[in-house]
C-alpha cells in the first residue's frame, strides 16, 4: 500500500500543471500515467501555439511539454508511468496496475482525475482494413517514432486536428489527396486550414467515405458527397486511390474512472457527451476528487493547462498549504485567463456550454453538500 496526500491520474498537460502547482505549495504529490513518457498530447504537437504569450503563443506544444518535465522533475515529484488505475473505491482509494503486473492499493487524500479523451471512430464499409488509423494515432507515429503511416493519406475532418495533423504528414513526406467534411463548412482555425490549402490540398465539404476498397490494407476509398440532411446522394460517387485513412471525427473525454467513483454527471454534446459535473474550483461532485483538461470537456491543450493549475491550488487550500484568501485571489487570476481562451474574435467572452454546465454543477454540488 502507497499513501499520499495527493493522487493524479494523468501526466498529460492537465495532470502535470496540477501536480506542479500544488507540489510547489508544498502537497505530496504521485502522478500516475499509463504511458511510459509523461506529457500526454503535447510531444505529438510539433507546431507552435498561438493565442497570447500567456497562453504559451509560439511555443511549440513538445517544448512546452519538455519545460513541464524539467520543473516536475526539479520539484521531486513522484511519478508512477505504466501505471493503469483500474478502479476507485470509497471516494479515495485507487488501485494501481504497474507495468502489467502487480497491482497496489494508493490511498490518497485527496484525487484529481486529468484522463484526457479517446479519439471517436467511424464506420463504413472496409473501415477495419490495415491503414485505417486516428488521426492521433498518425500523429504519434510521425512525430514520436518517426514512422510515416502511409505514402497517400484521406483526411476525414476539418477539424483543428484534422488540418494540422494533415500538414505534419505533408511535412513528414506523405501527400495529402484530400481533407473531407461531413458538414457544410470547414470545422479548424483559419490560421491551420490556410496551410493545407496553401499546399494544394484539396478540401470537400459536405462529404465522406462511403467505402474503403483494399486486400489485406486500404487501397482506394469511394467518397460521396452529402445532402443538408447529411443524407448520402446517390450519384455523386468518386474514387481516390490512398493507402492511408486518418479519422479526425472528434473526442471523447475518458470518464470512466469518474462513474466508479459515483460522480454526478451532465450531458453537453459540444463538449463530447456525458460529463463529470464540476464547480469553479475544479471539484467534482464527490468533495475528494477534482478534475481537470478534456475529462472536464473537450478543448485545448492551453485550457486543459490552466485547468490543472487550478485544480492543483485548490487542493492544496483544501489540505491546509495556501490560505482561502490567496487560492481565491490565484483562482480568479487563472479563470481570467479561461475566459480569455474562451473568449469570440473581438474578445467579447461567450456564454459557452460549458458555462451553463458549471452553473448547473454549482447547484448539483450544493444541494449533494
Amino acid at each position: 500500500m502507497y499513501e499520499t496526500e495527493l493522487a493524479i491520474v494523468g501526466a498529460g498537460p492537465a495532470g502535470l500543471s496540477a501536480a506542479i502547482e500544488a507540489r510547489k505549495a508544498g502537497v505530496e504529490v504521485l502522478l500516475i500515467d499509463e504511458n511510459s513518457r509523461p506529457g500526454g498530447q503535447l510531444f505529438k504537437q510539433i507546431h507552435k501555439f498561438f493565442g497570447s504569450r500567456d497562453h504559451k503563443a509560439g511555443i511549440r506544444g513538445m517544448n512546452i511539454a519538455s519545460t513541464l518535465l524539467e520543473e516536475s522533475e526539479e520539484l521531486g515529484i513522484e511519478t508512477w508511468l505504466k501505471g493503469e488505475v483500474c478502479g476507485i473505491e470509497e471516494g479515495r482509494n485507487l488501485w494501481v496496475v504497474r507495468d502489467r503486473k502487480c497491482s497496489e492499493l494508493v490511498k490518497a487524500k485527496k484525487i484529481i482525475l486529468a484522463t484526457g479523451a479517446t479519439e471517436n471512430a467511424v464506420a463504413f464499409k472496409g473501415w477495419e482494413l490495415p491503414g485505417v488509423m486516428g488521426a492521433g494515432a498518425a500523429q504519434t507515429m510521425i512525430n514520436v517514432n518517426r514512422v510515416l503511416p502511409g505514402k497517400k493519406v484521406v483526411m476525414l475532418g476539418s477539424g483543428n486536428v484534422g488540418v494540422i495533423v494533415a500538414y505534419q504528414l505533408l511535412q513528414a513526406g506523405a501527400e495529402v489527396v484530400a481533407i473531407l467534411e461531413a458538414a457544410p463548412k470547414l470545422g479548424g482555425y483559419g490560421v491551420h486550414t490556410a496551410k493545407v490549402a496553401r499546399a494544394g490540398v484539396p478540401l470537400y465539404v459536405s462529404h465522406t467515405i462511403k467505402t474503403a476498397f483494399g486486400k489485406d490494407h486500404v487501397e482506394a476509398v469511394e467518397i460521396v458527397e452529402l445532402d443538408s440532411s447529411f443524407k448520402q446522394i446517390p450519384g455523386t460517387e468518386r474514387i481516390l486511390e490512398v493507402d492511408t485513412v486518418c479519422l479526425a471525427t472528434g473526442l471523447t473525454p475518458l470518464t470512466e474512472l469518474a462513474w466508479l467513483a459515483g460522480c454526478k454527471f451532465n450531458y453537453v454534446h459540444a463538449l463530447g457527451g456525458h460529463l463529470p459535473i464540476h464547480d469553479d474550483k475544479m471539484r467534482s461532485t464527490q468533495p475528494d476528487i477534482f478534475l481537470a483538461g478534456d475529462i472536464s470537456g473537450i478543448e485545448e491543450a492551453s485550457t486543459a493547462m490552466e485547468e490543472g493549475r487550478l485544480a492543483g491550488i485548490n487542493v492544496a487550500t483544501e489540505l491546509g498549504y495556501i490560505s482561502e484568501e490567496e487560492a481565491r485571489a490565484r483562482s480568479n487570476e487563472i479563470w481570467d485567463s479561461l475566459n480569455s481562451l474562451r473568449s469570440g474574435y473581438f474578445g467579447e467572452r461567450r456564454r459557452t456550454s460549458k458555462d451553463s454546465m458549471l452553473q448547473k454543477g454549482k447547484e448539483v454540488i450544493k444541494w449533494n453538500h
